[in-house]
């Protein structure tokens, strides 16, 4: 089984940076996309950027391609996501996720099983 576990949330200004990180443990090679998904007070959960183990293709969500960015380091299974220029739209609950299927051009919920606790987000002045 895998295990994720997100750190890195916190409060910070609007047009501020924040990086997030996942941390997996268990069985890493069977899991060949994480991502990250969000989701504020009163919205389903939102895809917001994944990245293949394999070779680092991405994806990006549109509300947040240019000021996101997703990365990999495989020796220490951890993935990243840099947040900057942030908004009062990115608030909320960002949650590390892992699947068998990548796409370029979209992020499935669904196709995601296993999901860290989550790590809260707040842009506010």
């Amino acid at each position: 089984q895998l295990q994720l576990v997100e750190s890195g949330g916190g409060l910070v200004q609007p047009g501020g940076s924040l990086r997030l990180s996942c941390a997996a443990s268990g069985f890493t090679s069977h899991y060949h996309a994480i991502g990250w998904f969000r989701q504020a007070p009163g919205k389903e959960h939102e895809g917001v950027s994944c990245i293949r183990s394999s070779d680092g293709q991405t994806y990006y969500g549109d509300s947040v391609k240019g000021r996101f960015t997703i990365s990999r380091d495989n020796s220490k299974n951890t993935v990243y996501l840099q947040m900057n220029s942030l908004k009062s739209e990115d608030t909320g609950v960002y949650y590390c996720a892992a699947g068998r299927i990548f796409y370029y051009n979209q992020m499935i919920r669904t196709d995601f099983t296993s999901w860290g606790q989550g790590t809260q987000v707040t842009v506010s002045s």
